[in-house]
């Protein structure tokens, strides 16, 4: 059965792996088997989301989206404030018939992309690995709390 869920053919590290024996291996500690039986999914997620690894992953999204938010904005911000109050400097030639307006406009586009890139990078180095894991964690706990 596939789901449209974009992880669902990557395996989290260790998962996958054989353990010498033939067996598969499990990533990160053992989950204990009767640790979570009985556990509502509820119960189950309010524990990962309490738990220090999955504030480790908010903390790092936070520290990265909450500045590049800000400068963008401001670099937005500046950039209207500067075209209604400064139409002379925003008419200026810069080569032939492309204007200060123009070269900042087109700033804001290069921005636009740079910085979605700069947040994919981010996410691929930073926190999808975590993430990953976390998933896969929770999971396990659910599957082990419905038997």
């Amino acid at each position: 059965m596939r789901l449209d869920d974009p992880w669902y053919d990557t395996l989290a590290p260790g998962w996958g792996e054989s353990d010498g024996a033939g067996r598969l291996a499990p990533a990160g500690p053992p989950v204990p088997a009767a640790s979570h039986r009985g556990n509502s999914a509820a119960e189950i997620y309010l524990e990962v989301q309490r738990s220090r690894a999955f504030q480790e992953v908010r903390r790092r999204y936070r520290r990265f989206v909450l500045p590049a938010t800000l400068a963008f904005l401001t670099w937005y911000l500046a950039y209207v404030v500067v075209a209604i109050s400064e139409p002379g400097l925003m008419s200026r030639p810069v080569a032939g018939a492309v204007n200060v307006a123009m070269v900042a406009g087109l700033g804001q586009f290069l921005t636009t992309f740079l910085l979605t890139w700069a947040y994919a990078r981010h996410a691929r180095l930073r926190r999808d690995r975590a993430a990953l894991e976390l998933r896969w964690k929770t999971q396990e706990m659910t599957r082990k709390a419905g038997r």
